[in-house]
């Protein structure tokens, strides 16, 4: 019953793994150039691809995207992979941050459970997703990016710009509590 943390090198990913620690979700920080037999090996029950610095030091982490058919939570850099895997399309954005941003929940049925309408969170907005794929669909948005967060329409994939695992998202660990327990609904 253990969550994969994909580690992308980020500066975060250790403290994805700590915050998941921290709510006694079971997790292991592997490193983003596991191959899938290494990765199925561990039969996880979800994966959670960290933030990194470009999408070129992402490894085999959207290998990892389309094979599995389990629940997938990305966060930055991970998020903006899921969009490139699906053919979505991502770039530097208008308003380069790093700040506290205010999210529009558009919808509260999954990932965001109990937080809407708004959420305060910690942003980064060096690149974004422009276009989101065709299979998926936008659950939140700021007035910084159109797309702080999207799923896709028939699986459990998600992706979000924003980090719930630092301080300055008071109501992060409450996303690491959804996905858990959406990954736990998908093992029954």
């Amino acid at each position: 019953m253990t969550i994969l943390v994909i580690n992308n090198k980020g500066q975060y990913n250790h403290r994805i793994q700590r915050s998941l620690q921290y709510l006694k979700i079971p997790s292991q920080l592997v490193p983003n150039t596991l191959n899938i037999e290494e990765i199925e090996a561990k039969n996880p029950i979800g994966l959670i691809l960290g933030g990194g610095p470009s999408i070129e030091g992402a490894g085999n982490s959207e290998e990892y995207i389309k094979h599995f058919d389990i629940p997938i939570l990305g966060i930055c850099l991970g998020h903006q992979l899921i969009a490139k895997a699906y053919g979505g399309e991502v770039s530097t954005s208008d308003t380069e941050s790093y700040a506290k941003v205010n999210l529009d929940i558009l919808d509260d049925n999954n990932l965001f459970n109990g937080l809407a309408p708004n959420m305060e969170v910690w942003s980064s907005h060096k690149d974004e997703v422009k276009v989101v794929p065709e299979e998926f669909k936008i659950l939140a948005k700021s007035n910084l990016c159109d797309v702080e967060s999207f799923k896709h329409k028939d699986r459990d994939i998600f992706g979000i710009q924003f980090h719930p695992e630092v301080h300055h998202t008071p109501k992060g660990s409450i996303i690491f509590e959804n996905f858990y327990n959406i990954c736990k609904e998908r093992c029954k």
